[in-house]
């Protein structure tokens, strides 16, 4: 763990934060806690109708392969990914969650879950396949019974004196029993039933399902019903949801209404297998005291590489400063974490951070933000950003979580990072390069989160372009750039640049300048970035909103 400063942005921030939506859409995922819509049944069918056409192999894992084992949760989330390799990467991550050995390359899950395909698709299959019937469920999810008391035949069977006694025909029937079943109990009885004589077999709640006589007139008598003390007819008016006959001796404990009824349900939905993510969930912070602002950013390493850089920022007036020496002080405690969607953690990074003002300086300072960053390498794909922050005099926390979509940098297409704007960019010694906090390459480049600036500031300009061609001859590449500020959807500034005048490293390009915005009046506005490789042709236009305010000039006092 070390100890870091936050930055102390410029004063200009006094004016106040836009929200995070001022954030580039091109560059900035969902909010983390704006409000969605719940799913309808129509929605979720849609889905699954655009995923069956776009992607059969992905259709066929999500609805033969797994359906009895994916949550509505994790169900949800693979119909939302966009493309193939998102779905291939939670395909694999989805059996990784759940081997019992993740650091072994054998899936002993996996491996177990198709066999018990292949073996239901065997045995249980009847006009339909073995995997869609009920025994098939059942095996799939939980394994083979313990024991297994087969008729396939039906015939004569005679009642237990808990389910009346005497004796009946049945149809074909099954019990299946577990000694146990995690999260539903020991001693489970499973009882299916195949009244067409099909071979289809179904879980039914009613052990009198099987009783071939049940609607014939004097056929199949109870005990009770055979000394007159029933009829039939009340066998059908049971408040258990079974139609036994009334038992000899009392209801038995495994008759009981709301047990059968809460069993049947259990065995048919997944194990609990993720009991550590659930408590995750169920342990909530409530308090929320800081607020954080964030923004992500990705510039291409190697072909299935990107660096993310990772921007928080916070109020200085959601601090505790004590005062030492002359100096006021806010310490944090800060963690992050950065999981897959299936939760396997694959980064993790802490820090103490540090705000420190002179006495001189703390009131003028209370009412700007200070900015951290910390970056890290991904591969392409879609996580979760998890970020706790507590203010380690006051106690106070703030909490952040977020989607983070990572793109996919192709090696053949032209292509761009993210593009930044920044109250601060500026080479740095060579001894610096990549190194510390807001470093970018050879250059320092501290975004501005909510893109305000005033009008006699200059705004910093960095991108950085992909794959592009070297001439045969010069070994050069040959671009061109054009930059238009946009005001209401209509251009007020545009200027051209070519490749002659940006720093070249082979086929990649770094973009880095300041815009002065003194000519621009107070408003919200665009910058669009639009590059073409004139040797193929190709091209990739970034943009990027931002805010133009007054700069307020105090009055003098009289």
């Amino acid at each position: 763990m070390r100890r870091v400063c936050w930055t102390i942005l410029p004063a200009v921030l006094s004016f106040g934060l836009l929200s995070s939506e001022s954030v580039s859409a091109q560059d900035q995922p969902p909010a983390p806690n704006a409000p969605s819509k719940p799913r309808s049944q129509k929605d979720h069918k849609q889905q699954a109708r655009k995923l069956a056409k776009e992607s059969a192999p992905y259709t066929t894992w999500l609805t033969e392969e797994v359906p009895y084992i994916i949550t509505k949760e994790e169900s949800d989330a693979f119909l939302r990914l966009a493309t193939n390799e998102e779905r291939q990467q939670y395909v694999e991550e989805f059996w990784r969650r759940r081997n019992p050995d993740p650091d072994s390359p054998e899936n002993g899950y996996r491996e177990e879950h198709y066999r018990r395909i292949a073996y239901a698709n065997e045995r249980f299959s009847s006009g339909i396949p073995g995997w869609k019937t009920d025994r098939g469920r059942i095996y799939i999810l939980w394994g083979p019974p313990d024991e297994i008391e087969s008729h396939p035949s039906g015939g004569t069977y005679d009642r237990p004196p808990e389910q009346g006694g005497g004796s009946t025909t049945t149809y074909p029937w099954e019990l299946w029993r577990y000694r146990h079943l995690e999260d539903i109990g020991d001693n489970i009885e499973l009882e299916f039933v195949d009244p067409s004589s099909s071979g289809e077999y179904h879980l039914t709640m009613d052990p009198g399902e099987k009783d071939a006589l049940a609607k014939v007139p004097g056929a199949g008598l109870s005990t009770g019903e055979m000394l007159g003390l029933y009829t039939k007819a009340q066998r059908f008016t049971n408040t258990n949801g079974t139609t036994l006959p009334v038992p000899i001796g009392g209801l038995s404990a495994g008759m009981d209404e709301f047990d059968n009824v809460e069993r049947y349900f259990k065995v048919q939905r997944p194990p609990e297998h993720f009991k550590d993510l659930a408590e995750m969930v169920s342990v909530r912070i409530l308090r929320n005291q800081i607020h954080m602002d964030y923004r992500f950013d990705f510039l291409r390493v190697t072909h299935d590489s990107v660096l993310v850089p990772i921007t928080l920022q916070v109020a200085n007036r959601d601090l505790s400063f004590r005062g030492k020496a002359g100096v006021q002080s806010a310490v944090l405690n800060l963690y992050g974490r950065i999981t897959t969607l299936s939760g396997r953690v694959v980064q993790t990074f802490e820090d103490v951070v540090s705000c420190d003002f002179p006495d001189s300086l703390f009131q003028s300072s209370v009412n700007l933000s200070s900015i951290y960053q910390k970056s890290v390498p991904l591969r392409s794909g879609l996580y979760r950003l998890d970020v706790v922050i507590k203010d380690a005099q006051s106690g106070n926390v703030g909490v952040l979580d977020a989607a983070l979509r990572v793109p996919l940098y192709e090696e053949e297409s032209l292509d761009a990072s993210s593009l930044i704007l920044a109250d601060q960019i500026h080479a740095v010694p060579t001894s610096q390069i990549g190194q510390g906090s807001f470093v970018l390459d050879s250059h320092k480049v501290r975004p501005r989160i909510n893109p305000e600036f005033s009008n006699v500031d200059k705004m910093g300009v960095f991108l950085q372009l992909y794959n592009l061609k070297l001439d045969g001859e010069s070994h050069k590449t040959n671009v061109s750039v054009a930059y238009r500020l946009l005001k209401d959807h209509q251009q007020v500034w545009k200027q051209d640049e070519s490749s002659e005048h940006l720093q070249q490293a082979r086929e990649q390009i770094t973009i880095e300048r300041n815009l002065p915005l003194a000519s621009l009046t107070p408003g919200r506005y665009s910058l669009e970035v639009y590059v073409i490789d004139l040797l193929t042709n190709q091209t990739v236009t970034r943009t990027a909103d931002f805010t133009v305010k007054a700069l307020s000039i105090p009055k003098p006092i009289t």
